[in-house]
């Protein structure tokens, strides 16, 4: 079936067109540099975290120059390694750890990392590969935390609501990697750090973390969003946030001054290239933002009220249309009510539940909300489809949108239905895509 005759149809090939545009191998080959000068004894070394980060070095692998030295190590994602593509010789270590709660296997990994920065001379280049998820993998706790209390720290600010750059903030302060130190640590290498951006507003200092990236955040903003969010920190931590301690390299910091940051790839790119995709199938196609953020079930709301008014010729977009949108939401997750089992779910099924909700099933609107990752939270799907009998199907089998809504139960809610998108792993992270169709 064409796209065009199926509106479910239609939105996965948006989506996969997004995806499309942010893989590594794609985008990498105008941000590579000349190998360094093998008679001055300059050595390439590839460092690397995210849930991209296996392909991103099969990426350098393949378009290295094959008879320039290469070596280094990456972490990626349990079950985010892609296949080795024919004909390209393994020359970078890809290991595997656990997202978004850090497990051993990731502080292992940093620790091996930071490990292989020592001895760098200003000869060296130091390729550094990022992209979301790294915050959870390079995972190397500071003095006085433990990686239980890590794990802890982690499940209470993804369950809190807080945005990405207030949990970053966090965790850059209690890491002994990230926030600068890993470029800190590499000095007085040059250090080339190529990133695909998932978070809003393409900050690299943000992105992962910002392992090789001067950081703008201080303790004291730390502090802030610590109470702020009730969160507790062991007395020693909390001291060494408050004497400046933990504090990260700033802008100017000398050791950061041959680093250099290129985004191979960005939320706005991949909207662009589904905005395309829908164009050449007939479509119009709209970009509300690659920025948005806020608890997702809200924003589900919001569209679902620009697509509304769009059906009814309200609005600056003109029907039949997709209107796009990226970003990061986030989801507040409410304890189950006695009695209820734990939800499941993550930021983009939660959007489609706010979307189906305030639709009420409008017969002309379509929607979809994955994530570029392929994975939703930490479940096996990457997103959900919401139609025009969404809540009849539901109604049928006995499922009510409010108490799926009340326990943040995206996935037991629309895998009834037929009505998840699963794609496995897809190699890149460009964060949420989000489409709603109106015809």
């Amino acid at each position: 079936m064409h796209p065009t005759d199926d509106p479910r149809a239609l939105l996965r090939h948006l989506y996969e067109a997004a995806v499309q545009r942010a893989l590594p191998l794609h985008n990498m080959a105008a941000h590579l540099p000349p190998p360094p000068d093998r008679a001055r004894a300059g050595r390439t070394l590839v460092l690397g975290a995210g849930k991209a980060a296996g392909a991103m070095a099969q990426a350098v692998e393949a378009l290295w120059p094959r008879d320039a030295p290469i070596s280094g190590l990456v972490v990626t994602r349990y079950g985010h390694t892609p296949p080795r593509p024919p004909g390209v010789p393994e020359r970078i270590e890809i290991v595997e750890a656990a997202h978004p709660v850090p497990d051993a296997a990731g502080v292992a990994a940093a620790t091996r990392i930071l490990g292989l920065t020592q001895g760098l001379t200003e000869e060296d280049l130091v390729l550094c590969l990022i992209s979301g998820g790294g915050s959870a993998l390079l995972t190397l706790p500071c003095e006085g935390l433990t990686l239980e209390d890590k794990q802890r720290i982690n499940r209470a600010l993804l369950e809190s609501g807080a945005d990405i750059a207030q949990m970053n903030t966090v965790r850059k302060h209690l890491s002994r990697i990230k926030g600068g130190r890993l470029a800190a640590a590499c000095a007085p290498a040059r250090v080339l750090t190529l990133a695909i951006s998932d978070v809003p507003g393409d900050d690299p200092s943000v992105i992962a973390s910002g392992p090789t990236v001067a950081d703008g955040s201080t303790c004291a903003d730390t502090l802030e969003i610590l109470d702020r969010y009730a969160i507790a920190v062991p007395p020693a931590v909390r001291e060494g946030l408050q004497s400046g301690a933990l504090e990260t390299p700033k802008p100017g910091d000398p050791r950061l001054a041959r680093c250099v940051t290129h985004l191979i790839a960005t939320p706005q790119q991949s909207l662009e290239a589904a905005a395309a995709a829908a164009r050449a199938l007939g479509w119009r196609a709209y970009i509300l933002s690659d920025e948005i953020e806020g608890e997702s079930r809200e924003v589900g709301k919001v569209h679902a009220a620009i697509a509304r008014s769009t059906a009814l010729g309200r609005s600056c977009f003109e029907a039949p249309c997709v209107i796009l949108s990226g970003g990061e939401t986030t989801v507040t997750v409410r304890p189950p009510a006695a009695g209820q089992p734990r939800g499941r779910g993550g930021r983009a099924g939660e959007f489609c539940m706010g979307l189906a909700q305030a639709l009420a099933g409008h017969p002309r609107i379509w929607g979809l909300a994955a994530d570029t990752d392929g994975i939703d939270g930490v479940e096996d799907n990457a997103g959900a489809f919401v139609t025009p009998d969404t809540l009849a199907r539901a109604s049928a089998l006995g499922l009510k949108l409010a108490d799926h809504l009340a326990r943040n139960d995206a996935y037991g809610f629309f895998e009834p239905l037929g009505d998840l998108l699963v794609t496995g792993p897809t190699h890149t992270n460009v964060n949420d895509f989000r489409a709603v169709l109106v015809r």
